[in-house]
């Protein structure tokens, strides 16, 4: 990867900077999760039957399922030709389509048929949902028609209809609710018609309000971030003005210039049954939390090169789940995309790609869009398959193999004037698994309490209200905790008096949920947005001096000891000087070093492992904590 990155951040030559990543339970998943009925065939052909071989070798798709009309070149999807066939591995009557074994972990389930079940086998495929459910984090997929090793056998209509009804009882049994997500024909040694069906199991955990998936919206200036957002959560298309992202500024010079400088939240829900749920039918955030079994929580970061450091802090301490990268058609890769996209790489969040504003280029513009997607996608290091989505079934096998593999990336032609795939988006982000699973998620609940300090606020009538994300425990109303460092190195007690995610009241926060605490009567004056709130029983080390393992991506000339650079550790920010290169005098780009650095302000809460990023003008490189040097003062509670 590091070729690729350092080749992002170099090559526009513009002042830029780096963030690290942080967030729970990061970079593992389930070995079984993201099977879909297309994901056994991943290895052996391209997706849904369009996909062609690379000079690299790697799988790329075409853009037939576009087609252009009119003399303006508008883009419509094309129409879905009924059911399709089961694709696996070429083969002949007695060489069958397999999808990889089931696995005992995980969210995926395969079921040959559920016909007419006995009391005791029905409560059995009960507790089996269950565990399943608890597996996915309250969502859960059943493959019906396949056999355990993989085999896609098919089933009679009758028997498919029984099936899902039985399949259906299990849901209500346990307050789930189903959505088939897709059926399709599979031939297998008979001439009868078989068929399989793919279907959605999701209940909201009893201890949970609702799914949450949070995903950051990276891309150049001016190519559509806000307009899509304010689409996707207004559900109202925009009329190529930017009427749909008026509601997403917060400051009127944002108004006036139609660019983000600062970072928002905007909210997209799903109900049990897949049903969008968003500005459209509920008035308030509250009423879409109620409604909401799933909830997508958008971050809308700045594009231009002059709030790169906000962008950059909203990466690293928001902790997002997902990256979504909006590319403008018609201007192809430009301006901060390539920066962008290597701060996904570098931080190791999974990004999916949206080309926007189609409704204004030709079929020929799109393919150009998407063939230069495509090259950055497929060079050495970084080792991408770029997977156009451009039918329903596409969407739901984008959702699975995304979460599944980190190599693919979806890609979405979408215009948010007309409206042009607008429903593939919303598909795939109803069907987008969450990365970690029920064993990662306990192991992280069963932590002390450490929630990071993003955003501090003074409410008429509440008081002082701090807003960021809980990296591990469990944060219960009334809990009480120590904030810090403050500029003297100390932590300070105080008490959690209230919580509310998404402006809806709770009263217990978990590991990796982002809300908003009220502390009472705390003073404002004494917290800054790095700080963190902990268990007092964590005795929290603080240092001002630490050093890291670090690759430099980009730099003019030599770095070298006495240069400083901003250091972004998760939430925290802020510079510092290079103390010591151990055993060298100097670096250049490209080359590896463990260095000695120090916050040239105040000490700060760092961990060992913790991912760390740093720029100055051109010079940027990232790399992680190794070693801390705690301040003498360090425990002053």
């Amino acid at each position: 990867m590091e070729p690729l990155v350092s080749e992002l951040f170099g090559g526009s030559g513009s002042a830029q900077a780096r963030g690290s990543r942080c967030g729970p339970g990061r970079g593992s998943t389930s070995s079984s999760r993201g099977r879909g009925l297309a994901a056994g065939s991943s290895a052996r052909g391209s997706a849904s039957g369009r996909g062609s071989t690379s000079a690299s070798g790697q799988a790329s798709v075409s853009v037939s399922g576009l087609s252009a009309q009119g003399q303006k070149g508008k883009l419509v999807a094309a129409p879905k030709a009924g059911h399709k066939k089961a694709k696996g591995r070429p083969r002949g009557r007695n060489n069958p389509p397999y999808l990889p074994p089931e696995a005992e972990e995980g969210n995926i389930e395969y079921k040959l048929k559920l016909v007419n079940p006995s009391q005791y086998r029905f409560e059995h495929l009960v507790t089996q949902m269950k565990w399943r459910l608890q597996e996915g984090r309250g969502e859960a997929v059943y493959q019906i028609g396949v056999e355990d090793n993989g085999l896609l056998v098919g089933l009679l209509e009758e028997e498919l209809r029984a099936s899902l009804k039985t399949l259906r009882r299990m849901a209500e049994k346990v307050g789930a609710d189903i959505t088939i997500l897709r059926e399709r024909d599979v031939e297998y040694d008979t001439d009868s018609p078989r068929r399989i069906a793919e279907v959605l199991v999701r209940k909201v955990p009893d201890d949970q309000q609702f799914l949450d998936l949070r995903v950051a919206v990276l891309g150049n200036v001016d190519s559509g971030k806000s307009t899509l957002l304010g689409v996707l959560t207004q559900g109202e298309l925009d009329n190529g003005r930017g009427r749909a992202r008026l509601n997403l500024f917060r400051h009127l010079h944002e108004i006036q210039s139609g660019r983000t400088s600062s970072i928002s939240f905007e909210i997209l829900g799903f109900n049990s049954k897949g049903e969008v749920v968003n500005y459209s039918d509920s008035r308030t955030a509250e009423e879409i939390c109620e409604s909401a079994s799933k909830m997508i929580t958008f971050i809308d970061l700045a594009g231009h090169h002059k709030y790169l450091k906000t962008t950059i802090f909203g990466l690293t301490s928001y902790c997002p789940d997902f990256a979504m990268l909006v590319v403008s058609a018609n201007t192809g890769i430009a301006g901060t995309t390539r920066e962008h996209l290597g701060l996904a790489m570098a931080l190791k969040v999974p990004f999916f790609i949206v080309v926007s504003k189609v409704d204004l280029c030709t079929k020929a513009t799109i393919e150009r869009t998407v063939k230069q997607l495509e090259m950055v996608l497929k060079q050495p290091g970084c080792n991408k398959v770029p997977l156009l989505v451009s039918t329903s079934d596409d969407a739901v096998m984008a959702a699975q193999r995304f979460a599944q593999s980190p190599s693919i990336t979806p890609i979405f032609p979408l215009s948010g004037v007309s409206g042009v795939n607008l429903e593939l988006l919303k598909v795939f982000l109803n069907v987008l698994p969450p990365l970690t699973n029920s064993k990662e998620q306990e192991e992280l609940m069963q932590q002390l309490t450490e929630f990071q300090v993003d955003e501090i606020y003074s409410v008429p009538e509440v008081g002082t209200v701090v807003g960021g994300t809980l990296y591990s425990g469990i944060c219960r109303e009334g809990e009480r905790l120590v904030v810090g460092p403050t500029d003297e190195g100390k932590f300070l007690p105080l008490k959690v008096c209230s919580m509310q995610r998404n402006r809806s009241a709770c009263r217990v926060l978990r590991a990796g949920q982002a809300a908003t605490l009220a502390l009472g009567n705390f003073d404002r004056a004494l917290l800054r947005k790095g700080m963190v709130m902990v268990s007092p029983e964590m005795h929290p080390t603080i240092c001002s001096v630490f050093e890291s393992e670090i690759v430099l991506l980009f730099h003019a000339k030599t770095f070298r000891r006495g240069f400083q650079v901003t250091v972004h550790v998760g939430n925290v920010r802020q510079t510092a000087i290079v103390e010591i290169i151990q055993g060298k005098e100097e670096l250049r780009t490209g080359e590896k070093a463990v260095v000695r650095f120090r916050f040239i302000k105040h000490s700060e809460y760092l961990k060992v492992g913790a991912k760390l990023l740093f720029r100055e003008g051109v010079t940027k490189g990232i790399g992680h904590v190794t070693k801390l040097h705690p301040t003498s003062n360090d425990q002053n509670i």
